[in-house]
């Protein structure tokens, strides 16, 4: 069989019994899981069962720190400072950014073209599969719902703040069967319940822990009796942080650490997200144990991933949006049927090399179109010598570039944060502006790019004064 893509001929897949691909998306997931040792009191047993059957990315980060752009980043295999999708993006218009994201071939639709059949629920892209990627779709649901009538914790109309997010947190609502979330597992073991000709790739999207941190109450239960650990707090943090730095990561309509901390309510938040996390990996659990038990067990890889990360008081935020460690770090697991398990990487790797990894251990040709590095001699040796950092960026000019030891942040004016992650790995010490270091500086500063796509007329955040004001100039 000969296909064609944009004009190139590519050999159809080899004739060895294809693989197939369960692809597990969670929502605002940071590393609050307990193979990542991220917080010491998560609850995720599904979630560490997996990384000790495959391989745990301890150090893998998104390419931009929200989800539209993060997701449209995984999906086509581009840099936002190639496709031009750097902000929120609707799915229908990741593909309208420019000339490299219309050439792009979304990741479903290249698997389809080699003979397999995919199937998607959930949030997959950031609206779901708006995109039409999928020959099957099972629904999003009710997306962020169910929710009460009134807000129970929080809503930023009280503080006169713009109405630009569903945080607020409780018990909510009775059982898990009303719960979006639970639809799509429901969804997604009929699939591994049911007979298909052709391998598949399998697109299971979980939305939780996305606000608003709502789940019924016996997830809550689990760590009543805790008192709950906070994060690493530092009240002067942003003393030693650029003034771009401040205004890019800007979330009016967040509350605070010190609102929090002033309301007795940080804790609450803590343990909110926590039961989010417990129920999503319950979730998880339910579609592991059904690929467990059903026929296509010995030949599926399993691929676990969160769009970006989250702060949950760090920074005296509760929000995504910015370019520090906490926003842009994600669990990332791959399990192969006869590949190395419960082995763990610290190389620097990123979302974006999710495409051109899957085609790889699929057996299936390159994507000529798509950037980032197969993951495969990682997988094979955790241990090699590995030269690319992750590189994350917030708008054009935003960027961080993460390696083994350093997080570089540089800003559309110059300006610059600099971490030691091995010995601060809150990022409370700028070192940017320390002689000792403009080699380490300059030896990453050699990883931004040097071109940098427009910023896609369809990609926008608004409940920010400096992208608001951004989005005005694009038009």
């Amino acid at each position: 069989m000969l296909l064609c893509i944009h004009g190139a001929t590519l050999q159809g897949a080899n004739s060895k019994k294809q693989p197939n691909i369960l692809f597990i998306a969670v929502d605002d997931l940071n590393d609050w899981v307990g193979c990542l040792g991220g917080h010491p009191q998560a609850v995720t047993p599904n979630i560490d069962q997996l990384a000790s059957k495959g391989m745990l990315f301890t150090n893998a980060h998104c390419q931009a720190p929200i989800c539209g752009p993060s997701r449209a980043s995984i999906m086509t295999g581009l840099y936002p400072s190639t496709s031009g999708n750097y902000l929120q993006v609707k799915d229908r218009y990741i593909k309208k950014a420019g000339n490299a994201a219309e050439q792009s071939v979304f990741l479903p639709d290249y698997f389809e073209k080699y003979g397999y059949k995919t199937m998607g629920v959930g949030k997959i892209y950031h609206s779901g599969d708006e995109a039409n990627t999928f020959d099957e779709y099972g629904g999003i649901f009710e997306k962020y719902g169910p929710r009460p009538i009134e807000r129970m914790n929080y809503d930023p109309a009280w503080f006169g703040y713009p109405n630009g997010t569903s945080t607020d947190w409780g018990a909510y609502p009775e059982y898990d069967s009303l719960m979006p979330d639970y639809k799509s597992a429901n969804w997604a073991v009929e699939q591994l319940n049911a007979h298909h000709e052709k391998p598949f790739f399998l697109a299971v999207g979980f939305i939780r822990p996305h606000i608003p941190w709502l789940v019924p109450q016996k997830w809550f239960d689990i760590y009543s009796s805790m008192e709950m650990v906070r994060p690493p707090y530092n009240p002067d943090d942003f003393n030693d942080i650029p003034e771009m730095g401040r205004r890019v990561a800007e979330s009016p309509q967040m509350p605070t650490t010190e609102y929090l901390i002033e309301k007795g309510q940080w804790e609450d938040v803590i343990r909110a997200y926590l039961a989010c996390v417990t129920f999503i990996d319950a979730q998880i659990g339910r579609v592991l144990d059904a690929l467990e038990g059903s026929a296509y067990a010995e030949n599926t890889i399993v691929v676990l991933w969160s769009d970006h990360g989250y702060h949950l008081g760090e920074k005296n935020r509760f929000a995504k949006q910015a370019l520090w460690e906490r926003d842009t770090r994600v669990p990332l697991v791959i399990r192969q049927p006869e590949g190395k398990a419960g082995e763990t990487c610290n190389a620097p790797v990123e979302l974006v090399d999710l495409y051109p990894t899957l085609l790889d251990l699929a057996g299936l040709p390159a994507n000529p179109l798509t950037e980032g590095n197969s993951l495969r001699p990682l997988l094979e040796n955790p241990s090699i010598r590995w030269e690319q950092p992750a590189i994350s960026f917030y708008g054009i000019g935003n960027v961080s570039v993460r390696d083994e030891r350093y997080r570089l942040i540089q800003y559309e004016d110059g300006s610059n944060e600099l971490y030691n992650m091995k010995k601060d790995p809150d990022e409370w010490t700028n070192l940017a502006n320390k002689r000792k270091y403009s080699s380490e500086i300059n030896r990453l500063l050699r990883y931004v790019p040097e071109e940098w796509a427009v910023n896609s007329p369809y990609s926008t955040y608004d409940w920010n004064d400096y992208f608001r004001n951004k989005a005005l100039s694009f038009k």
